[in-house]
This record gives C-alpha cells, sequence and structure tokens, in this order.
C-alpha cells in the first residue's frame, strides 16, 4: 500500500469514526466530519506541529474546530494521534461523563484549545490566538528564532460565514495581516434548511480578498492530493491571513446521503451507515480502525516526538544564552502577578478629589500593565473615553508586534471572542473595554469566556443612567443584572478610586473572568478613616458602623457615597442608626460562608435597603420580602445626569422618602417588626 493509499484510508477510518459515534449517540452531526475528513487528516499528519504526549507544548500549532457541532471529527483525531481519548470514549459520544461531549470543550478533553459550537465564535477567538503569538515573540525576541512561529488553523463552515462575528474578526486580522492564522472554509453549500443559496449566494473568496486576505481555492477536498497540495502553500506566508476555499461533498462517502442536508444534524440511519462502510471498503464492524492506519499514524507519532525533543532544546538553549527574555518569558507563560499587587496601586490611586473611576480606573491600569507582562489588551474604538490604553505606548499592528495597545475597532463581539482566543493561547491577562451598554453585544464571547474559566477583565465604563445626555440607547439599566446571571462571573462595581485599586488587585488574581463597571461621573473617595474597612474579596463589607444599627443600606459603585449622605442624614434628623454595606460584587459575598454574610446581613435587621443605579432584579435574595430595592426599572433618558439623579430619585432626600412611605405606618411592615425605632 503506497502513501497516498494509507492517507485514503485513515481519512477514511476518521469518517466512519465519526458516522459510527453520531449512530451509536443517535444524536449529532456526521456529515461535516465525513466532508471534512481528507483534508483535517492530511493537515494534523503532515503540516501540523503537535506533540501528543505533550498537549500543552509551547512550540505546538493550534487547531480550532469553529464548525464544533462536527465535533466527532476531533474526537476521531484525538483518537487515532494517540491523545488518550480511548475507543470506549468514542462510544460514548454525547452521554453523560463522557470526554466526548456534542461540542468540544476546553480543559474537559485533551488536545481541545478552545470550546466551540456557537458558530463563529472558534474563528474570531484564532485570531485573537494569532494576535497572542505575534505580541508575545515579538516581545521576548523570540520572533527572530522561529521556534515559536506557532500556526492557527481552523476549519469553519458556510455557519460560521454567514455569522457576523466572522466578519468583525476577518475584517481585523487582515488589517493586522495575521500570516500565523489559516482557515479551512468548508464550501458545501449545506445548511440544516437545505441549500446555502436559501439565504446565502456571496462569493466569500472575493469578501475576503477585499478583507486583505490571501485566498487559495481547493476545487475538491475530498481529494487527499489536492488538500496536500492547497496545505503546502498555505503554510507558506505571503504576509496575510489564508482562507482556503475547499469544496466539499457533506457526508462523503455514504451512497445515499452524500451532499445531502440529512446528513448534517442526524445519524445516517443504521442501513446507511452499513452502506457507507461497505462504500469505502470497510467491514460492518463499527468502531474500527485498520492495522495499516495505525501503524501509519504510529510511525508519524515517532517523528512529531522527536521534533518536540528537538525543538525543547533549541529553546533551552535560547533561555540559557538570553536570561533577560527568559525571565520575561517566564512571567508571561505563568501570568504572574506580584504577591504586593494592592501596595503598589493604591500608591498610584488619586483620591486627592472626586474623580471618575473610569479615570482612576485608567491611573491604575497604567501600574498593572507596568508590573504585570502578561496584561495585555484594547478598547473597541473608546479608549479615551474608557480610559484603557497604556499611555506612552504605540499600538499593535503589522509593523510592530511588541505593542502593549490593540485598537479592536468598532467590534464589540468580535473583541469579545477575540479576547478568549489572546487567554486561550496561554501568555496573555487579556483586558477589553467599551461602554457598559454594550456589553449586550459582547455577551456571547462572555458566556463562553466563563464556561471556559478564562481569566480576563472587561472595563466596562459609562456604568449608568448617569452617562446623561447621550440618552437611554447609551444607558445601562438591565446589563448589571444580565452579568450577574452568568455562571462564573465575577461583577465588580467600585464604589470610588480606592475600591477601583482593590478591585483591579482582585481581578489580577482572579480565577474567570472579570467586568470592572466604571463611572463617567466624578465620585467622592471614601473618608480616609473608613477606607481601612475595604474588602472587596469578600464581595461586601461593613463600611460604616453604629454598633446599635437599626437599619441596613447595602449599596454599589456611585451609590455608596449616596448611602453614606443619606445615613448621615437619618442619623442626625431622624435619629435612625444606619449600617453602610457596600457591595462590589453579589456573586462574591453570595459564596462566603454563612457565617460571614450573617456577620454582614444579620438576619435579625429585616430592614433593609438596598441602591443601585440599574434594575433592582435580583436584590430580594438580600433583602428578604420585606426589603426595599431602590434602583431603576425603567429606561433612562437624555439630560444632565444631576437632573437624572433628582428625576429618576438618586438623592439622599428623595432615598429618605422612599424609606419612610415604604416603611410607614400602614405599609408592610408599620414599625412592627421592633428592629428600629420608626421612621413615620
Amino acid at each position: 500500500m503506497n502513501e497516498f493509499d494509507l492517507y485514503k484510508l485513515s481519512a477514511n477510518t476518521v469518517r466512519l469514526l465519526s458516522a459510527d459515534g453520531v449512530q451509536k449517540a443517535k444524536s449529532g452531526h456526521p456529515g461535516m466530519p465525513m466532508g471534512c475528513a481528507d483534508f483535517a487528516f492530511t493537515l494534523w499528519y503532515k503540516y501540523l506541529r503537535h506533540n501528543p504526549k505533550n498537549p500543552q507544548w509551547l512550540g505546538r500549532d493550534r487547531f480550532i474546530l469553529s464548525a464544533g457541532h462536527g465535533s466527532m471529527l476531533i474526537y476521531s483525531l484525538l483518537h487515532l494521534f494517540e491523545y488518550g481519548l480511548p475507543m470506549d470514549e468514542l462510544k460514548q459520544f454525547r452521554q453523560w461523563e463522557s470526554k466526548t461531549p456534542g461540542h468540544p470543550e476546553f480543559g474537559h478533553t485533551a488536545g481541545v484549545e478552545i470550546t466551540t459550537g456557537p458558530l463563529g465564535s472558534g474563528f474570531a477567538s484564532a485570531v485573537g490566538m494569532a494576535i497572542a503569538n505575534k505580541n508575545f515573540t515579538a516581545r521576548t525576541g523570540l520572533d527572530a528564532t522561529g521556534l515559536v512561529d506557532n500556526k492557527m488553523f481552523v476549519i469553519s463552515g458556510d455557519g460560521c460565514m454567514m455569522e457576523g462575528v466572522t466578519s468583525e474578526a476577518a475584517s481585523l486580522a487582515g488589517h493586522l495581516k495575521l500570516d500565523n492564522l489559516v482557515v479551512f472554509y468548508d464550501d458545501n453549500t449545506i445548511t440544516i434548511e437545505g441549500k446555502t443559496d436559501l439565504a446565502f449566494s456571496e462569493d466569500v473568496g472575493k469578501r475576503f480578498e477585499a478583507y486583505n486576505w490571501r485566498v487559495l481555492h481547493c476545487d475538491n477536498a475530498n481529494d487527499i492530493e489536492q488538500c496536500d497540495k492547497v496545505l503546502a502553500e498555505a503554510v507558506k506566508s505571503d504576509g496575510r491571513p489564508t482562507l482556503i476555499v475547499g469544496k466539499t461533498q457533506i457526508g462523503f462517502g455514504a451512497p445515499n446521503k452524500q451532499g445531502k442536508s440529512s446528513s448534517h444534524g442526524e445519524p445516517l440511519g443504521e442501513e446507511e451507515l452499513m452502506a457507507t462502510h461497505k462504500a469505502l471498503g470497510f467491514p460492518e464492524e463499527t468502531f474500527y480502525v485498520p492495522a495499516e492506519v495505525t501503524e501509519f499514524i504510529s510511525a508519524r507519532l515517532k517523528e512529531l516526538e522527536k521534533a518536540a525533543a528537538e525543538w525543547d532544546g533549541k529553546f533551552q538553549s535560547y533561555l540559557s544564552a538570553n536570561p533577560e527574555p527568559a525571565k520575561l518569558i517566564s512571567k508571561m507563560l505563568n501570568r504572574e502577578v506580584p504577591e504586593n499587587l494592592l501596595e503598589e496601586l493604591l500608591k498610584v490611586t488619586p483620591v486627592s478629589k472626586p474623580v471618575a473611576t473610569r479615570a482612576s480606573g485608567g491611573e491604575v491600569l497604567q501600574k498593572v500593565s507596568e508590573l504585570v507582562p502578561s496584561l495585555l489588551g484594547g478598547a473597541a474604538d473608546l479608549a479615551p473615553s474608557t480610559k484603557s490604553n497604556i499611555k506612552n505606548e504605540p499600538g499593535f499592528n503589522a509593523e510592530n508586534r511588541a505593542a502593549k495597545n490593540l485598537h479592536f475597532g468598532v467590534r464589540e463581539l468580535a473583541m469579545s471572542m477575540i479576547g478568549n482566543g489572546m487567554a486561550l493561547y496561554g501568555v496573555n491577562i487579556p483586558y477589553t473595554s467599551t461602554f457598559f451598554v454594550f456589553s449586550d453585544y459582547m455577551k456571547p464571547g462572555m458566556r463562553l469566556a466563563a464556561i471556559q474559566n478564562l481569566h480576563q477583565i472587561y472595563i466596562l465604563t459609562h456604568d449608568s443612567f448617569y452617562v446623561g445626555e447621550d440618552g437611554p440607547t447609551h444607558e445601562p439599566i438591565e446589563q448589571i443584572a444580565m452579568l450577574r446571571t452568568i455562571p462564573g462571573m465575577t461583577v465588580f462595581r467600585p464604589a470610588e478610586a480606592n475600591e477601583v485599586a482593590h478591585c483591579w488587585a482582585a481581578a489580577m488574581k482572579a480565577d474567570g473572568p472579570v467586568a470592572l463597571l466604571l463611572t463617567r461621573q466624578d465620585l467622592e473617595p471614601i473618608d480616609p478613616e473608613l477606607t481601612k474597612n475595604i474588602d472587596v474579596t469578600k464581595g461586601a463589607y461593613v463600611l460604616l458602623d453604629d454598633p446599635e444599627f437599626e437599619l441596613i443600606m447595602i449599596a454599589t459603585g456611585s451609590e455608596v457615597n449616596l448611602a453614606l449622605k443619606t445615613a448621615k442624614i437619618m442619623t442626625e434628623q431622624y435619629r435612625i442608626k444606619v449600617r453602610v454595606v457596600s457591595m462590589p460584587s453579589m456573586e462574591l459575598f453570595l459564596k462566603q460562608s454563612a457565617e460571614y454574610q450573617e456577620e454582614v446581613l444579620p438576619s435579625w435587621c429585616n430592614f433593609r435597603v438596598s441602591l443601585e443605579a440599574g434594575t433592582t432584579f435580583g436584590w430580594h435574595r438580600l433583602l428578604g420580602p420585606s426589603g426595599l430595592a431602590i434602583g431603576i426599572d425603567h429606561f433612562g433618558a437624555s439630560a444632565p445626569y444631576k437632573v437624572l439623579a433628582e428625576k429618576f430619585g438618586f438623592t439622599a432626600d428623595a432615598v429618605i422618602a422612599k424609606i419612610k412611605e415604604f416603611y410607614g405606618q400602614g405599609s408592610s411592615c408599620g414599625g412592627s417588626c421592633g428592629s428600629c425605632s420608626g421612621c413615620h
């Protein structure tokens, strides 16, 4: 059997393992893996630099299955290339506790570089990986060695090409000339509903040429020799990212379903599966791997292992010969954060006068960037407003790969996915920034970051109706509740500059994604006597207390100042003793022990009021049935922010009036609980 025959036999093994797995599960997508098997196997066998014995090997290329519904493709490859995925796992496709879930999951299956499923997300995240690679090698001097010139190989489909996130990310990748990015477009003209021409008739290749991509064509990507030829060309850089338009037939090899939408999202059926086995010259035995294929791949694995060992030696030699770059490499690979980070941040925190938390956040960011080399990021064309640029640093572009400011353009959705890719590459703690209201555009990427537990920071400014004149389209109301509902997302809404420093320090040491919600308007710094009480790591803490408090006011962000003013008036004019709790992170507080929660919010005190310039949704889990949630459960308006504060009831007098009305005589409380002296 010649080499070409072995390639074809191996590709057929991949397509049948994929079809077998879907059939056994009675669920899944066999068509795409069957159509892409020839290209994918050629890539993995001949062109992909990888080391199955060390899936996290630094010298590896990345394989991103953006068309994640075809997950049996990567599972079949991982099994054949000995990534520790046994045949029993292929037989447990989509089953409880298997290593072969319906869509690939990062951290769940060795060799899976990224969680994919939402179409286009893998494509866009691969752009982030490409950026991270270019920046890392340029800053460390590794670019001159060629040792870490990783390529990001992506398989995408028609669905990816239709999703807007792909257009956003492709546009940026072409602008940045990311020549370490190679995308295979599985152009099979089939979607779930039928032929793609139901809704999609553009020339994708011409679109990508307009994005400044090199576009290669493979007229028959079910032909091994054509796949080999186009890949040989693709790995030679011409200074641009590369798109391979590969014509495939979905369900290739299935006699009656090849090229049909019926092979897209459902099993072939037992009869058709057996007919496919027969047509490809395989026995009827399912999950069958020919001995020739095992031997063929085993020989290649020895070559890959040898190449990785040689690379390791060269890399160690570089580190030994270049001690300063070696230190930077170590810090970035380990994403080191100094133990005394908070102490250093407090030294630069502006607390001498009222200042917006976006501004104090910008000052703190400069110090974080200085102390944490892994920090890398930028904004969606809003850095002057979000204060997220690193000062005296140029912008990352095709000519300057070592720069520390990323310009994402007006592309929030792609930015969120690109940030994920940067985090996944393994050397960055990325930050991305925009106005808080546009987190709506970022939600899909933020959700995927949380699913993958990726450590990154979202700097979201202009955090409430206090945006003012821009009006309701730019005033976030419900977005804070949205972020809080994402499992694994930590949301910080700091009260002023001191809390900003504390929140940044906590964010840099967090496990998973963090959102920092910052103000446009200036906020009074906390009295120096009270700053010693700050502890954002527990989500909430007692900021101001009276040993005989009768009422608890819980506030976040800009409303902490309001709570302090209101408490002062209530004490002086109404003789009601108040405890003020600052709660920069509701979800962190809810993770604390019952003892700590009781210490801050004792159960005997039912007289509780929350203050937050956002929707009141979710607050009653802390307030209880007799608590008062003061917020804004309607959209904002266009006017100066001080006018809006008055109109929407965010003044001390208005808050007191609401408290008196809610807890007054004849209300649901009426002072009958005995926990206070009454305010009616």
